[in-house]
């Protein structure tokens, strides 16, 4: 990573385990932080061992811990928590998820933090939020996907409320999260003080959901389960195409609705006094839905996705991993990139998810072994050999 990188000569000690927390700092380091990975000498992040494994290296550990450093310590051993506040004593930003509470217990907590060094900046990230009458229990993903009302409103009317299949919620408040540590850095810049950001995985999904607090305070609307539909235009859904695969349609603007009824055989439905609004067509769904499905169901799905390019009407194939690795548009946006890795020679993942002009982001290498980089990182603040050996036996590292 060059000196242009604007991450560049931040240092980031990353305290957290699965995803949220090790997300986020991997944000940071694909910008040019300089992420020290902290995992307890014998019992390594669980990500390493989530999902499928390739000679027993864990694969989902090789996407969140790219661009990391990672070293092993016991910070509940004195020795250990001393050995992160001197990991500490230079460092911008500390990212953390254990249950609040943990920390100060141990003698780790801001307060001690920043009395040590004022610039810290230390970003909280739990289930629940470092305060409140849940603030003690241990929280996921799942829980947030559940409370935050995106279940509720996901699946058929007729279906169970529905939870993705990844770790959304995670996801969106690993961005959440290096968004809140950018701020605390420029706030920095401004005060010469560091901060603690406290994020609850809760809150980041729940600002993603739209209007629905507002929709209910002022109207008492309380959205439903709708499947693939939308309450607010139709055609909009997935359909089913003669080869078996699928589609997905979106009318979001007036004129793009127009053009597909046009497409499939359906222009008298532009006339009807129902269509002018999205809300309208959406209350004629059925209707929109069989005259655009019937029309799909007979074509294969590249003759039913050029058909729409034609029409400049909004079409998407519905893809899985070998579609998107296929796709020209993805080759062009460089959105997969190879990535080489000691253990696995090359490994291919998602690169930066978006491109800056002078100083773009770079994924420099997949996750590192466990502790691989602990000599490395403590020999540089002054242990010898002789020193890191004795900790290593007493389970300190």
């Amino acid at each position: 990573m060059t000196t242009t990188a604007p991450l560049h000569g931040v240092k980031v000690v990353d305290l957290a385990t699965l995803f949220a927390g090790p997300l986020a700092a991997a944000f940071l380091g694909d910008f040019g932080a300089d992420v020290v990975k902290v995992e307890h000498p014998a019992k390594p992040d669980p990500s390493r061992g989530h999902g499928p494994a390739r000679d027993g290296v864990g694969l989902w550990w090789k996407v969140l811990g790219r661009n990391k450093r990672t070293v092993t310590l016991n910070l509940s051993q004195p020795e250990g928590a001393d050995l992160l506040r001197r990991l500490l004593a230079d460092a911008d930003v500390l990212v953390e998820n254990f249950r609040p509470g943990t920390l100060e217990r141990w003698g780790l907590g801001p307060d001690e933090l920043h009395a040590a060094n004022p610039r810290l900046v230390i970003a909280r990230i739990s289930g629940f939020g470092q305060i409140g009458p849940y603030a003690p229990r241990p929280g996921f993903g799942t829980l947030a996907e559940a409370m935050s009302g995106f279940a509720a409103a996901t699946g058929e009317p007729d279906g169970p409320p529905t939870l993705p299949p990844f770790g959304l919620a995670d996801s969106v408040t690993a961005l959440a999260a290096a968004y809140a540590v950018m701020l605390a850095l420029r706030g920095r810049d401004l005060t010469g003080r560091g901060q603690v950001v406290d994020l609850a995985i809760i809150e980041p999904i729940m600002a993603m959901l739209g209007p629905q607090i507002t929709w209910y305070d002022q109207l008492g609307y309380v959205q439903p389960r709708l499947g693939n539909r939308s309450n607010n235009n139709a055609p909009r859904n997935t359909y089913r195409c003669a080869d078996g695969r699928w589609v997905a349609v979106s009318t979001s603007a007036q004129s793009i609705a127009e053009r597909v009824v046009r497409l499939v055989g359906r222009p008298d439905l532009v006339d009807e006094p129902w269509f002018a609004t999205g809300s309208g067509r959406a209350a004629h769904a059925d209707e929109l839905d069989a005259a655009v499905g019937g029309w799909v169901a007979k074509r294969d799905r590249d003759e039913v996705v050029a058909a729409f390019e034609a029409a400049q009407a909004a079409v998407a194939p519905v893809y899985d991993v070998r579609d998107i690795l296929a796709d020209p548009q993805y080759a062009a946006l460089g959105t997969v990139v190879t990535v080489p890795d000691e253990e696995l020679g090359e490994v291919r993942m998602q690169n930066v998810p978006f491109r800056m002009s002078d100083s773009p982001g770079e994924i420099r290498h997949a996750g590192r072994r466990h502790g691989q980089d602990t000599d490395a990182v403590f020999g540089a603040l002054g242990l010898t050999a002789d020193e890191l050996a004795a900790l290593r036996e007493r389970g300190v590292i």
